[in-house]
């Protein structure tokens, strides 16, 4: 008989290590006659610790109940999502329920056994479930998290600190830009000003520019006197006259148009002329 229990065991041993069976006992020690289960296969709870088969030592759980333990005598019920919880995962024999919470909500615990408004940046969580500004001195840039103080100093030893931290943020810090390339940077605007080039291109664009103003307006004062000399001589031509006096008029503008001789005219010279030429007549 002891030899046929053996044997029992044995193949019962073979069937669970390949994992053919998935209820019952999944792992033993031989006692006498009898064997003492060790471990019960996941989902399974503890009939009885010791017993002639190893497989009516473990049961699965009952419907709506899971256990994480291989050797217990009692399963665990699934927990029940309500209120302000949503349903995220179905309970199975070896997982309990697992539940969340609506939108603008946060579980309260690891567990989400109940829900707490969803605290934003730069707030934290309170032990009434509800939400307060960071203190001065902390910040928080994570939803629904504690605060945290500010930085004393910078992360880098090569940067300073610029500006303090606020509810949202940290310290605020720069590298730091050391004497000898600050002063760099400065020398040279200062060694080579930028003003002397525009003097000189300002005098090389003036100067011809007014160069040919200059000329244009010769050219002009010369065309106009040109044009007086040619509309005086054109009235000489186009209308002679017999009278003395005409002729000596026109003659005088003429010559003072062109303002080449000394000589003048004037009454007396016309009323002598006429009076010489009556006694000639």
């Amino acid at each position: 008989m002891a030899v046929i229990a053996w044997l029992i065991v044995l193949f019962l041993g073979i069937q669970c290590s390949v994992g053919e069976i998935n209820t019952g006992c999944q792992q033993w020690e031989p006692k006498g006659d009898d064997v003492c289960c060790e471990k019960c296969h996941s989902g399974n709870r503890l009939v009885k610790e010791c017993g002639r088969n190893p497989a009516h030592l473990c049961t699965p759980c009952e419907p709506g109940t899971y256990t994480v333990h291989h050797k217990e005598f009692s399963c665990n019920p699934c927990t029940q999502c309500v209120g302000a919880q949503v349903l995220l995962q179905a309970c199975t024999a070896t997982t309990d329920t697992k539940c969340g919470c609506r939108e603008g909500l946060t579980c309260g615990d690891e567990r989400c056994s109940f829900c707490v408004k969803t605290c934003e940046k730069g707030f934290e969580p309170t032990e009434n479930r509800d939400c307060r500004k960071c203190p001065n001195g902390t910040f928080n840039d994570k939803v629904h998290q504690k605060c945290k103080p500010w930085s004393t100093k910078c992360s880098n030893p090569n940067e300073q600190i610029v500006s303090k931290g606020d509810a949202l943020n940290d310290i605020k810090c720069v590298p730091v830009i050391p004497k000898t390339t600050r002063s760099q940077k400065v020398e040279p605007s200062a060694q080579d000003p930028i003003w002397p080039l525009f003097v000189i291109v300002g005098i090389l664009v003036l100067f011809p520019v007014t160069i040919i103003i200059i000329m244009i307006v010769a050219v002009k004062k010369l065309q106009r006197r040109k044009k007086t000399k040619k509309r005086i001589h054109e009235k000489i031509i186009v209308n002679p006259t017999d009278d003395p006096r005409t002729l000596i008029a026109i003659e005088c503008s003429f010559h003072e148009a062109q303002q080449e001789q000394g000589s003048t005219c004037s009454s007396e010279s016309l009323d002598s002329k006429d009076s010489s030429e009556q006694l000639i007549a």
